[in-house]
């Protein structure tokens, strides 16, 4: 039954929840079964805290089945980068190692109150710095596809944990592709959603748009079911949207095609390596036989950099600037010239970064006033050796280029538009990649419409990864 309910859909296993058919510890039992099994070799979830969850499927036990919430008492892990009460929350950091909290962030207090159960904490680089999930506390997360070679990141252990089965759904955030990257490294799903949509916090930033919580899973089903159990409000927060009138399950479960489609495969900021560029276009040829209008064309990004450097200098310098001076020899050199950077910024810095972000949000607002997607690879590159710190680092790129290969991504950042990761092919070697569906401004709801659709024409199929060694 173990094995047989890991390979099963989250909606299916929410339904035998909300049924009374299954128990949420039966979940538990199997997605901790997994975890002994899988985690040993791929080091995707190393904080667990199962007594913490069945104590909470104990209490949802008391309450009739159809009344548990969204999720019913589905277990889902949540990112090492936010607070989860009483349980450690390292930030993958040595400076943070013993760090519990007695709070849990408003993300994690919005999906229990929707049935979620929480059994672990999914790794992540040091502070959420880099697109290679590592860090001194835990070591690294592997690629379940092949060991070897890194899950990406910063969401790099939910995306593993995910792909494997040792989670139906998880938690994760985004900057600069954290969920983006891992999502096409892993050949899962991911929701970038726009600012407010889905609240968190407290935090030394509440009103950046720039970092976003989000879902993954391995289909768009899922991915709308875990999006429907993350929105809402919160006082805590300092952006917030209710939840629609519509649920986002309802959107994902009546397809709509696109009529128009912008497709590019480096927006005009990136390097795109060729295989991945093949395999996005393959995807794309066959939407266009699906009847689909595609238009070589994207946005003028060219301000990408200017706008979304300085606003993430001065968020580590925001998080850590103080703890620097102590903390010098700790953190990773990435991170230190991060946060030197923020505390260097001057006001003619801001002030062109603040300009910059406002062009390049009313420029793609006005641009997807004609398309309904915009589409382009999700990563530049295919997954890349896990000791490799990242794109570069053994040709002697400097930390201060640490994450320029993030470009495709980290330009969509700055537009705030939302975002649906799938996967979208495999290259002749069997690696994913994945392709980023880019909406309308607050375009959510039509969003999983356009994906479902396009999901079905590609005609990929989740499936849970079993992890072979490479010896």
């Amino acid at each position: 039954m173990t094995d047989d309910l890991i390979r099963q859909s989250a909606r299916q296993v929410v339904a035998a929840l909300a049924a009374g058919d299954l128990r949420p510890h039966d979940a538990l039992d199997a997605v901790q079964g997994r975890v002994e099994t899988v985690d040993p070799v791929v080091n995707a979830l190393p904080t667990r805290c199962f007594d913490r969850a069945r104590d909470h499927a104990d209490r949802l036990m008391a309450v009739p089945p159809d009344e548990r919430g969204v999720l019913a008492g589905l277990p889902v892990p949540i990112k090492d980068l936010t607070a989860v009460a009483g349980v450690r929350t390292t930030h993958g950091s040595r400076l943070m190692e013993d760090f519990v909290p007695e709070q849990s962030d408003v993300i994690v207090e919005t999906l229990e109150a929707h049935g979620a159960v929480v059994y672990a904490k999914s790794n992540t680089p040091e502070f959420g710095a880099g697109g290679n999930t590592f860090n001194d506390v835990f070591g690294a997360t592997r690629n379940p596809h092949d060991l070897r070679l890194t899950a990406g990141g910063s969401s790099g252990g939910a995306a593993a944990a995910v792909a494997t089965g040792m989670a139906w759904l998880a938690h994760g955030s985004d900057l600069a592709g954290s969920l983006r990257t891992p999502a096409s490294f892993c050949g899962i799903a991911s929701l970038r959603p726009s600012p407010g949509r889905i609240a968190n916090g407290p935090s030394v930033v509440p009103f950046q748009v720039h970092s976003q919580q989000g879902p993954m899973a391995r289909d768009i089903g899922d991915l709308a079911l875990l999006t429907d159990a993350m929105v809402g409000e919160s006082p805590r927060a300092g952006l917030g949207k209710p939840p629609p009138q519509r649920s986002f399950r309802s959107a994902a479960a009546e397809p709509s095609r696109p009529v128009r489609v912008a497709f590019s495969v480096d927006l005009g900021v990136a390097e795109t390596a060729p295989e991945v560029s093949d395999v996005c276009s393959r995807a794309v040829h066959a939407l266009e036989r699906d009847g689909i209008e595609i238009v070589a064309d994207y946005p003028d990004l060219s301000d990408a950099r200017a706008a979304f450097d300085v606003p993430r200098a001065l968020l580590f310098a925001a998080l850590l600037g103080d703890e620097l001076p102590e903390a010098r020899d700790i953190l990773k050199p990435e991170l230190v010239w991060n946060i030197e950077r923020g505390l260097a910024i001057d006001g003619d810095d801001v002030r062109a970064a603040i300009a910059a972000q406002g062009r390049i949000f009313q420029l793609a607002a006005e641009f997807m006033d004609g398309y309904d997607l915009l589409v382009c690879p999700a990563a530049g590159v295919l997954p890349f050796p896990v000791e490799e710190r990242y794109v570069g680092y053994r040709d002697g790129l400097p930390p201060s280029e640490y994450y320029r290969w993030l470009s495709i991504a980290a330009a969509v950042s700055v537009t705030t538009l939302p975002v649906i990761t799938i996967p979208c092919g495999r290259t002749e070697t069997g690696l994913p990649a994945g392709i980023q569906l880019i909406g309308r401004p607050h375009g959510e709801l039509e969003l999983f419409s356009l994906a479902t659709h396009i999901e079905q024409v590609l005609a990929i199929r989740p499936a849970v990864v079993d992890v072979v060694s490479p010896d």
